[in-house]
């Protein structure tokens, strides 16, 4: 028999709906029995007790609303009769001990990486261009056309003869070819070894504030320094805020080892943008045969990022899919890789849970310290982490910022807390990290790799297309009418788990076993074959 309800910690007195409950239906959850006196949508939550005004509302075993009217026992749960409420949080107790998950059958389970010099094992073999200000993205794209089109990565729109048809019936002419295939390849691929050359462009670089620029440079250096990526080439105006001189002096300050070939031309200098592009062209070039000479080889799972998002939620995804991520994250961990957790709005809620499980009284001051900033900056300027859910989320079941944020914290597992970095701070403790970085999907997902993440698995209830230019993002949904709906973005689907059929941990060890090909480049993400290559640098200011 499919559960229609469940419960999801001993002290909740609020129930889930797994399918569309009708009045009258009887459900009996946690020592609470009665009838459902009110309509309850599928991913909706309703009470399993009367409740007067004032009252806490639990799930996950702890607060995630406080009741603005009374509710009565089977009646469900809507923004008509709670609101946002979360449970105070004081700073580190008693030494969390953590119960690890049993990683011998995974001893011996590699993926074919390319290894970098300083350690690190890229799951891909980019070569990245980019700009230092958004002057230079119009050249960055003449570099892309170029590049793409005579080294055979370029691919062919689909969608070109849907408009061609539509030309030639204005035209009053015939034109009846087809292409609904996915995009192909519009030439032969000439470097065996790398897997692309990523352009990025953004809006930033100068006009904005010093801080603006500087944190820009940061972030350039993190995807610089990414495991993924042999080398880059920069495109730099010259006159604007950020300068390359500031860019090195921060990729001085994560590099190890021997530092990766840059290629560097400034338009002031160079003069025209004819020499400005051939000379971009030609060193690029010399670059990328160097970066040909990797191979993928042999790598254990230590060496593992594993980036943590989730984008589209909805009432499903603290259920299914990010518990399925929290599991992929323990069984990395405990194997001695990496895992981390973004988005820190939307980690509101959970903060006390997440305190208990950090290693030191250093790393649960410094999440305080910047989830407090992060929370003022947001009330000063007239918002707050209670607006944190989207019409979609608040549509689909998540009311409540803290329910939302209590469900998300699902994605980081039961490991320790081993370090806490701040926006563009890379890696550089194994295990379990927090990262501050806003709930916007692409903001995250770019800050998730400029921090050095090799992997990244993103859950979604409702579906987003998002992806990321040097890091593969593994699409998991938590429900299967998502999965049938939108199977051109979905890569994994955690949707048995709400009918019963699977378990966290058998859909972890699969989604594991998808990882590992993603990794050693025999897969690639929907992400990836549509270009989903989404970059989109955080300012720092109010982005929830």
């Amino acid at each position: 028999m499919i559960n229609k309800a469940l419960c999801l910690d001993p002290s909740d007195n609020v129930g889930v709906a797994l399918t569309d409950l009708s009045v009258g239906e009887i459900f009996e959850l946690n020592g609470y029995k009665g009838n459902i006196i009110s309509d309850v949508a599928a991913k909706h939550k309703f009470a399993l007790k009367d409740f007067s005004v004032g009252e806490d509302i639990l799930m996950y075993g702890t607060i995630v609303g406080e009741t603005t009217k009374n509710i009565q026992l089977g009646e469900a749960i809507t923004l008509a009769n709670i609101k946002h409420k979360i449970r105070d949080f004081k700073e580190l107790g008693a030494v969390y001990e953590w119960n690890k998950p049993n990683v011998e059958h995974l001893e011996n389970k590699t993926f074919l990486g390319y290894q970098r010099a300083d350690g690190q094992v890229g799951t891909a073999n980019y070569w990245l261009v980019l700009p230092m200000v958004f002057c230079e993205n119009t050249n960055v794209k003449l570099l892309q056309d170029a590049f793409e089109k005579a080294l055979g990565f370029a691919v062919q729109n689909p969608y070109e003869n849907e408009v061609r048809n539509l030309v030639a019936a204005y035209q009053n002419e015939k034109f009846t070819e087809s292409l609904s295939e996915p995009a192909i390849s519009t030439g032969s691929k000439v470097f065996e070894n790398i897997d692309g050359i990523r352009f990025l462009t953004h809006e930033g670089g100068c006009g904005g504030t010093r801080g603006d620029s500087d944190t820009l440079c940061a972030l350039l250096a993190g995807y610089i320094n990414h495991p993924n990526v042999a080398g880059a080439t920069i495109l730099s105006l010259g006159c604007q805020h950020a300068q390359v001189s500031i860019l090195q002096d921060r990729l001085d300050k994560i590099q190890k080892g021997a530092k990766k070939p840059l290629v560097i031309c400034e338009q002031q200098t160079e003069g025209t943008t004819e020499h400005l592009i051939k000379k971009a062209i030609r060193e690029t070039f010399q670059g990328l045969v160097e970066a040909n000479k990797f191979t993928r080889t042999p790598s254990p799972i230590s060496k593992l990022v594993i980036g943590l998002e989730c984008g589209g939620s909805d009432g499903f995804s603290g259920i299914s899919a990010n518990p399925t991520l929290g599991r992929i994250s323990d069984l990395v961990v405990a194997s001695g890789g990496s895992a981390i957790l973004s988005e820190f709005p939307e980690l509101c809620g959970a903060e006390q849970p997440i305190i208990d499980r950090c290693s030191s009284e250093e790393v649960s001051e410094k999440f305080i310290r910047l989830m407090d900033a992060y929370a003022k900056a947001a009330e000063n300027v007239g918002s707050g982490f209670d607006m944190n859910p989207s019409p979609g989320n608040i549509k689909d079941g998540l009311l409540t910022d803290a329910i939302k944020s209590c469900g998300a914290a699902k994605k980081g597992g039961s490991a320790p807390v081993a370090d806490v970095l701040d926006y563009t701070e890379y890696l550089k403790t194994p295990g379990l990290n927090l990262l501050c970085t806003p709930g916007n999907d692409v903001e995250s997902t770019t800050g998730l790799a400029g921090s050095g993440a090799n992997i990244i698995l993103f859950s979604t209830g409702l579906g987003t297309p998002t992806g990321n230019p040097v890091c593969p993002v593994i699409k998991v949904a938590t429900n299967d009418k998502l999965t049938s709906r939108m199977p051109d973005i979905i890569d994994f689907n955690t949707g048995g788990i709400i009918s019963g059929e699977e378990t966290i941990e058998t859909c972890g060890e699969r989604l594991l076993d998808l990882i590992i090909e993603v990794a050693s480049g025999r897969i690639k993400t929907k992400a990836e074959e549509k270009k989903n290559f989404d970059f989109i640098p955080w300012k720092r200011g109010v982005s929830l």
